[in-house]
């Protein structure tokens, strides 16, 4: 059984990658690693480096390995796009046996994004069986689309760690969140001016889930 975080989002580009560095940064000195299963627009992004980056990883704290498709869009579109087909199994046998640490997975795109004709996210979170932490952006909209992707996810009995804010910091959406969610909300990240990975270690040091609320899924 694997440990760690899955680590999904509300959308598409609501800082799903910087929130995996950030969480590297937060547990270290504990055996992490981090891996992206899908990258879709590969010529355009990679995450993989930019956690890498930003995050100052070493090799040992990456998994490289996945599916990198070219196009900007859904995994299961760019896949047909390449004349391939992702499944389940596939995605699994990427994992190294035996490895002893905790894992930061990052998902692709949000919860319900298919990844074949079959298979959601969802899917391969549940194969997984990691908690999750959700990444929401701070602005308007935040608590629907949060909410949302809480049910989404305990409907088909998954944990949820808690949620992770990104943006301008907004206290009546953090509020709604946490109660209506009935979840915490392990910190709220703003935006960068210059984001690097000694800025974003001086955030997560001393501002990503002070309470260690996320310390057990890494032990």
């Amino acid at each position: 059984m694997l440990r760690g975080l899955f680590v999904t989002g509300t959308g598409t580009g609501v800082g799903k990658t910087v929130a995996a560095a950030a969480l590297l940064h937060r547990y270290r000195p504990a055996a992490l690693r981090y891996w992206k299963p899908i990258q879709t627009g590969i010529e355009q992004d990679d995450d993989t480096a930019e956690v890498r980056r930003l995050a100052a990883c070493h090799d040992e704290e990456i998994l490289s390995d996945g599916i990198r498709l070219p196009n900007p869009v859904s995994p299961h579109l760019a896949a047909e796009r390449s004349g391939i087909a992702i499944t389940l199994e596939s995605l699994r046998a990427f994992l190294p046996r035996n490895a002893a640490v905790a894992w930061i997975v990052e998902g692709a795109g949000g919860v319900l994004v298919p990844i074949n004709s079959r298979d959601l996210m969802v899917d391969w979170m549940l194969a997984l069986g990691l908690p999750v932490l959700v990444v929401a952006r701070s602005g308007l909209g935040t608590i629907n689309h949060t909410l949302l992707t809480l049910e989404a996810l305990r409907s088909r009995s998954l944990s949820v760690a808690g949620v992770l804010m990104i943006g301008e910091t907004n206290e009546s959406s953090r509020a709604a969140i946490e109660r209506y969610g009935q979840i915490p909300v392990v910190g709220e990240m703003p935006v960068f001016p210059a984001l690097d990975a000694a800025s974003l270690a001086r955030w997560s040091a001393a501002e990503l889930d002070p309470q260690g609320r996320l310390a057990e899924f890494f032990r």
